[in-house]
């Protein structure tokens, strides 16, 4: 997994008016837990840019005033207009204690289905599973060589080294769908 270094003064004062300032300053209030206590801080909008605005996932080594810590990006709250970052919220991670982490999934091999005329489609581009940090992927393979027309893949039907999926099996990962062109092809074959 990518790392990426950021650096967070703490917050003395809490509060809608507080949070206001910040934002209007150019920075975003933050709050890391998971640890011993939970720790309020802020950043520069510019400081977590690089981690916001990424279809990747991070080990973020935070030093937040004295305190040095590793985390990952757990909740990301935007202003329903605007879009602008409101609230960032980061989880301490620890060698030994597992995480429920969201990876990005990435489909490989030419299917079957396509190869026939059909059209895949990526269903999920995320899925949550559970393990420790060191060994969650960047990016979680799904292997779509025998999927043929109309068929799909199912979360229940994927399996991971030292991984335990979290998300629901019913979920569909990718499908085969027919187009029109294929079906037009199949009607006058017949």
């Amino acid at each position: 997994m990518k790392t990426i270094e950021i650096t967070g003064t703490l917050r003395e004062e809490f509060g809608k008016t507080t949070s206001k300032a910040l934002r209007k300053a150019g920075c975003v209030p933050c709050v890391i837990y998971g640890g011993e206590e939970n720790i309020h801080f802020y950043v520069t909008n510019e400081g977590v840019r690089n981690l916001v605005y990424s279809p990747d996932i991070y080990l973020v080594n935070l030093t937040v005033g004295a305190k040095k810590c590793t985390a990952i990006l757990k909740d990301l709250q935007f202003h329903p207009v605007s879009d602008a970052l409101l609230h960032i919220d980061f989880m301490e991670v620890f060698a030994n204690k597992p995480i429920v982490m969201n990876v990005p999934v990435v489909l490989e091999g030419l299917a079957k289905g396509v190869q026939a005329g059909g059209k895949l489609t990526l269903e999920r581009r995320t899925i949550a599973v559970k393990g420790l940090y060191s060994d969650v992927p960047e990016k979680l393979f799904v292997k779509v060589e025998d999927l043929g027309l109309g068929k799909t893949i199912q979360v229940a039907e994927l399996s991971f080294d030292k991984l335990e999926i979290v998300s629901p099996k019913e979920n569909v990962v990718c499908s085969v769908k027919l187009t029109r062109a294929a079906r037009g092809a199949a009607s006058e074959g017949k």
